[in-house]
């Protein structure tokens, strides 16, 4: 399926669950396979880029079982994992690439890591340069800027590292290789990037400190397998807030979400604007905060975004311009230049579309201004292979003036193999 139609909607509702974290999902796979016993995960999603994080650790001779309920990883203990016979291949997925790089060089073996076509395009420096640091041996294109990368493992020695920005999967990278180093290894960043793998890592039994400058790291130290439970993941549920709040008339559930305070920048931003959106239930499980969720239609009004917020909101970008798109007055948003280096450019994508929709908007460097509309015109809209503006311009088919045609949707199944029938289901036409 290349392309869908979605018509406009007269209302959101219902109760619903979306598919388990993205980020939690990719870390139970890792430090499983790496931890002492049978780890076994319930609510994993599997996407394709969850499931490209699989395949690559069962090709290091990992036992991963799934019986569709269930994901069982018999761990290989920290150094069990096997040298691939072929090259890694993580399809699309950023997370998959930069984590495991960290891991790998660790290792006491080669190995190659890849993905498509959009996947190589994707900044490397980021983690390559910190890695080299410790002691890691890796080359790639553009010297070590952009995969294939090849990595070489070996010793690694504890670092003190200031990340020059605000990212999980730089932060995670380095705390996996400081697993394998000797002695501690800190990271420390301009704001709180998500929390998923301190949380994960003391959840395995790894030596973790945590402080107000950062995370450190104590290498050597063996991991013990865990059962564990992914909740909902919040950038899935994102696109369906941002549903329920612009529609008239719309009233909808969410269960089941993870509420880790490093990703609810969603949640503060649409309050900030006026969204009416409740926690319900609010309990802890697997060391995740999570709640459900009930959201209804508000008159949104423009807020100027920027600071340690955005971090917190990094994956949610997308549908929060959709937001804006249909507030009162003038949305800024800075201090988001990250999003330039995503599955696509996404300021420029969400930028482009959005102003084919009759909106207002202006790029800057950093971010753009989204000035509100009350009306947003139909058409045919390019998700530029990324998933996130592909479920962002659906959403902003349910108040279109007429039927909006998005185009390149298979990237979707990336994330959320579920989002077409899901938005079908609480569209009320």
């Amino acid at each position: 399926m290349n392309s869908i139609i979605i018509q406009p909607a007269a209302s959101v509702k219902g109760e619903i669950v979306v598919p388990g974290d993205k980020s939690i999902s990719h870390r139970s796979i890792m430090l499983g396979a790496i931890a002492n016993g049978v780890t076994s995960v319930r609510g994993f999603l599997r996407g394709e880029d969850n499931m490209s994080t699989m395949h690559a650790f069962r090709a290091m001779g990992v036992d991963i079982k799934d019986d569709g309920e269930t994901i069982n990883i018999t761990g290989c203990g920290l150094r069990g994992l096997k040298e691939p016979g072929d090259v890694l291949d993580c399809g699309n997925s950023g997370t998959t690439i930069r984590l495991i790089t960290g891991l790998l060089s660790g290792q006491s073996f080669f190995s190659v890591v890849t993905g498509d076509k959009y996947l190589r395009k994707r900044p490397m420096k980021r983690v390559v340069e910190p890695l080299s640091l410790m002691g890691a041996r890796i080359i790639g294109r553009h010297g070590g800027t952009l995969a294939p990368l090849a990595i070489l493992g070996g010793p690694l020695t504890g670092i003190n590292y200031q990340s020059p920005v605000s990212s999980a999967q730089i932060k995670s990278s380095i705390m996996l290789a400081g697993l394998y180093a000797d002695g501690e290894t800190h990271i420390s960043e301009p704001s709180l990037s998500r929390d998923h793998s301190e949380r994960m890592f003391t959840l395995f039994g790894a030596s973790l400190v945590r402080n107000d400058s950062g995370v450190s790291v104590f290498g050597g130290v063996e991991l013990t397998a865990q059962e564990v439970t992914v909740p909902g993941d919040i950038s899935s549920a994102a696109f369906f807030i941002v549903a329920a709040l612009i529609t008239p008339n719309s009233e909808l559930l969410i269960k089941n979400v993870g509420v880790n305070p490093s990703r609810t920048g969603i949640i503060d931003i649409l309050l900030a604007m006026g969204g009416n959106i409740q926690l319900l239930d609010e309990r802890e499980v697997s060391g995740e905060p999570v709640a459900d969720i009930l959201v209804r239609s508000s008159r949104l009004k423009g807020i100027a975004i920027s600071g340690s917020v955005v971090p917190r909101a990094i994956d949610e970008f997308p549908a929060i311009c959709v937001a804006a798109a249909l507030a009162e007055g003038v949305t800024t948003v800075r201090d988001a230049r990250e999003l330039r280096v995503k599955e696509t450019d996404r300021i420029t994508a969400m930028a482009v579309n959005l102003k084919k929709m009759g909106v207002l908007v202006t790029e800057t460097a950093d971010g753009m201004d989204i000035t509100g509309s009350d009306r947003l015109f139909g058409g045919t809209f390019d998700s530029c292979g990324d998933h996130r503006i592909a479920m962002s311009m659906s959403v902003a088919a349910l108040v279109a003036s007429s039927a909006i045609t998005v185009t390149d949707i298979a990237c979707v199944a990336t994330s959320f193999p579920t989002f077409f029938p899901l938005l079908d289901k609480v569209a009320v036409k």
